[in-house]
């Protein structure tokens, strides 16, 4: 007889099974050939994501350095990209660290509803919008990282379930980093500062984060996906590169010392929000002029 745990898994299966098939249904089925950057970059970034150091912050940074997605499009492309990965990953911590199943359910829920009410905002929004919060989120993930590496997070307690106002303090608070996971900002570093508040180990942040990222992010893609706002071919590489990348991570390496990545994740970041606000902050070109709408500047407008 299945067990609460075993349901878990099965609604894991299932909502792979939804990604692909919004994957499928989209405008674009052929979205070509990922490039070795954008298959190399999906591996890495999900290597050291299954590792701890998240993949949202350091591959938007990328994106932008690199110019390899329109800006209005990074937010989708992050979800629906690192999204396999993220469900593998989900299968891979769910199983190993035994969090309550009922705290898990809740706090994953929750999640899951942020994302959707986030993604059908974020997916709508013009591309200063997003620029602007973005950059915002950018600057929020690289506190993050230095909190990491100064060792100013909550150091926790040793509980694997959450019980009467801390299982719920536990919900409100998942329910709204689903809705800012949407936007790029990621979910690791933020949920292990509440649970760790609420008194739970830290290491329950594994399966409750990847668990809520695994059921989100299909959720919120779907609507990224549905809503054209995502560059497929990108997001492709970052999934094919990505679940190799878990697996070695999980299954071989296990642990490295990330101490001297996070410093130079927090400089790339700082830099990416710095330049993503500056492009918000620039004036639009009027058509008229040569701006974003008129056919010689469609490259440019990207960018």
């Amino acid at each position: 007889m299945l067990n609460a745990r075993d349901w878990l898994f099965l609604a894991l299966g299932a909502f792979t099974v939804l990604l692909l098939w919004a994957w499928f249904r989209s405008k674009d089925r052929a979205p070509g050939v990922p490039t070795i950057f954008e298959f190399f970059l999906g591996l890495a970034t999900n290597f050291f994501d299954t590792l701890g150091i998240g993949s949202f912050a350091p591959t938007a940074s990328i994106f932008k350095f690199r110019r390899m997605v329109p800006d209005e499009k990074i937010p989708g492309t992050l979800n629906v990209g690192h999204a396999l990965p993220t469900l593998l990953e989900a299968f891979l911590f769910i199983a190993i660290v035994q969090v309550d199943v009922l705290t898990l359910i809740l706090m994953m829920g929750a999640a899951v509803i942020g994302a959707w009410f986030g993604a059908g905002i974020v997916a709508s929004w013009p591309r200063r919008w997003v620029q602007i919060g973005m950059g915002i989120a950018l600057f929020a993930a690289a506190c993050f990282f230095l909190m990491s590496n100064l060792n100013l997070f909550p150091s926790g307690g040793t509980a694997l379930i959450l019980t009467h106002w801390r299982l719920w303090a536990g919900v409100i608070g998942s329910l709204v980093l689903g809705a800012f996971m949407t936007l790029g900002i990621g979910l690791y570093a933020p949920c292990m500062i509440l649970v760790s508040l609420l008194g739970m180990d830290p290491k329950a942040a594994f399966p409750i984060m990847m668990g809520s990222c695994a059921f989100l992010m299909p959720v919120a893609s779907a609507r990224f996906i549905n809503a054209g706002s995502f560059s497929p071919r990108a997001a492709l590489g970052l999934a094919l590169g990505g679940l190799p990348g878990v697996l070695i991570a999980a299954l071989i390496v296990k642990s490295l010392p990330l101490t001297a990545m996070r410093w130079l994740v927090v400089v790339a970041v700082i830099y990416a929000a710095f330049t993503m606000l500056r492009s918000a902050l620039q004036p639009a070109v009027p058509a008229a002029l040569g701006g974003p709408s008129s056919a010689g500047a469609a490259k440019a407008k990207l960018y």
